[in-house]
């Protein structure tokens, strides 16, 4: 659930970070079961609706080291093999400076159950054909261009 306080820390983080850096660059992961044709997704508690789990770059850090990074934080996730960039969109939603990169992994272990914390208020496996009905458009956007072939567009 967001609330007011949520919100307010979510556009001053985005302020801080535009006045910081010039461009923003982010790392998704497209954590995918293909035997259970299942797919991790997280819910953040300062935004709404079902995701793929990333965040950004910070300076000094590949974005494959990102997103190992944040598939950890947000749902116990290691990687046991190298993920594969799927499509880098620019991502006008957040700022006109920012750009995320999609990678599809396949090679993963959950090490622990996710526990929800101040930023993840839920996160877990999904069936690609019951996905909850929250799941954000461009999540769903994204699941059609990787398994149904659907066009990728430059934009997220």
């Amino acid at each position: 659930m967001t609330d007011k306080r949520s919100t307010w820390r979510h556009r001053v983080l985005h302020a801080y970070f535009l006045l910081r850096r010039p461009m923003t660059l982010g790392a998704r992961g497209v954590i995918i079961d293909e035997k259970a044709r299942t797919v991790f997704l997280i819910r953040h508690t300062y935004v709404h609706g079902w995701q793929f789990p990333g965040g950004g770059v910070e300076t000094g850090h590949t974005m494959e080291e990102t997103l190992e990074k944040e598939l950890l934080e947000e749902g116990n996730i290691e990687l046991t093999g190298r993920p594969e960039l799927f499509a880098i969109y620019h991502n006008a939603h957040a700022s006109k400076r920012d750009h995320v990169a999609l990678y599809i992994c396949r090679s993963f272990r959950q090490t622990a159950p996710f526990l929800p914390n101040r930023e993840i208020a839920e996160a877990r496996f999904f069936s690609l054909d019951d996905l909850p009905k929250d799941t954000t458009p461009s999540t769903r956007q994204r699941l059609a261009e990787i398994f149904e072939g659907a066009e990728i567009p430059t934009a997220w």
